[in-house]
């Protein structure tokens, strides 16, 4: 078993070898504009994309605007979302990120990491992924595929906290590498190298080096 952290070159090989199996990754959640991006995202936490993506047509149709959400009753936006794990707290989440937005950023999403770790819910995870998928502003979100890869890979220590993966992965790559490789590696962890693989050797599930 290795327990040895890769040197930066292997690293950027894996990372590239993953990418190259994914070359038109990008999000599978469905979003209409950045206010139900970020609904979406809210969400997905515990989840799979398809369960939120379930329920975001009757979300979308029903909760249009942030003024629409903030006014709608918690057993209202319980009643859209019922079938999320966790649908107690995020229709809070929800409901008070929508007062947030009305009431400190005049209904628009912002564009800044800082002020969006402001809103109710909204860690460093669902920030950069709002930024990343909506302002198209580099970032990598770490969730638990890219956790779980950059760990399986040595890319990181086994106990690396997200933040940790974040700016490692950061390092290794240029920004304009950021948003595609993240979405690559959750792909990859998704559908190549689920954590139920079989194979110990997480090298197995890469293409060979070019």
């Amino acid at each position: 078993m290795q327990n040895k952290l890769l040197s930066d070159d292997e690293a950027r090989d894996v990372l590239s070898r993953i990418n190259q199996m994914y070359p038109d990754a990008k999000g599978e959640l469905h979003w209409d504009n950045k206010f139900h991006l970020l609904c979406a995202v809210l969400l997905s936490a515990q989840t799979t994309d398809r369960m939120v993506n379930r329920v975001m047509p009757k979300f979308i149709e029903d909760f249009p605007t942030p003024e629409d959400l903030a006014n709608a009753s918690i057993e209202t936006i319980e009643g859209d979302i019922r079938q999320i794990g966790l649908y107690h707290s995020k229709a809070k989440h929800l409901k008070e990120t929508a007062e947030m937005l009305v009431k400190d950023f005049d209904s628009q999403i912002p564009k800044d990491k800082k002020k969006l770790m402001t809103l109710p819910g909204v860690g460093e995870k669902t920030a950069n992924v709002v930024l990343a998928e909506g302002f198209g502003v580099p970032a990598i979100a770490v969730d638990t595929h890219v956790s779980r890869i950059s760990k399986k890979f040595h890319i990181v220590k086994q106990d690396a906290k997200p933040h940790e993966v974040e700016k490692r992965l950061e390092e290794l790559l240029p920004k304009e590498e950021w948003i595609h490789t993240h979405h690559a590696m959750i792909l990859f962890g998704r559908y190549t190298m689920p954590s139920r693989a079989k194979n110990p050797d997480p090298y197995s599930y890469l293409p060979p080096k070019k």
